[in-house]
């Protein structure tokens, strides 16, 4: 047992059964590794295929949302403004509301006046007495020159309405 020829030929055979016993279990491994190298291959492929539609179409996306969110915005800053508007006619209303209000009370004080007026000058030109009594002794006397010397009903509302302002 002391031949050194022998050892080193168990030793190379130990060598090359441990390789052959490597190479046995790495072939697996490797076969495997293959397949995954494929498999990023063909995943490679695919995302430089897919990606760039993909990114490109979330850019677009991107772009789209920020153009409706300015539309947004306008429509809430042109809803304000409609707002302000209608807050403003409102207040125009109420304010020729308050005009109405005091034309009309001031016409209904006009009529209440004019009719007071009217009716104490109609009292008056019943009440007036003659300036001179008429004579009955002639019987050719006309009935006209009866009231000749009352001025018409017409004529003094008109002068007498007219200086007052």
């Amino acid at each position: 047992m002391n031949n050194p020829l022998f050892w080193l030929g168990l030793s190379l055979f130990l060598v090359a059964l441990s390789l052959t016993t490597v190479l046995i279990v790495t072939l697996p491994a490797m076969l495997a590794l293959a397949r995954a190298a494929r498999s990023l291959e063909k995943l490679a492929d695919i995302l430089a295929r897919e990606l760039p539609p993909t990114l490109e179409a979330i850019r677009l996306t991107g772009i789209e949302i920020s153009e409706l969110t300015d539309d947004v915005n306008d429509s809430v800053q042109s809803a304000g403004e409609i707002v302000k508007q209608v807050d403003q006619s409102i207040g125009n209303v109420r304010q020729q509301t308050k005009e109405v209000k005091t034309t009309t009370k001031s016409i209904f004080t006009g009529i209440k006046v004019a009719w007071k007026t009217f009716h104490s000058k109609t009292k008056e030109n019943t009440r007036r007495p003659f300036k001179h009594s008429p004579s009955f002794s002639h019987k050719n006397v006309d009935q006209n020159h009866l009231y000749t010397d009352i001025p018409p009903a017409s004529a003094t509302e008109d002068s007498t309405l007219d200086d007052k302002p």
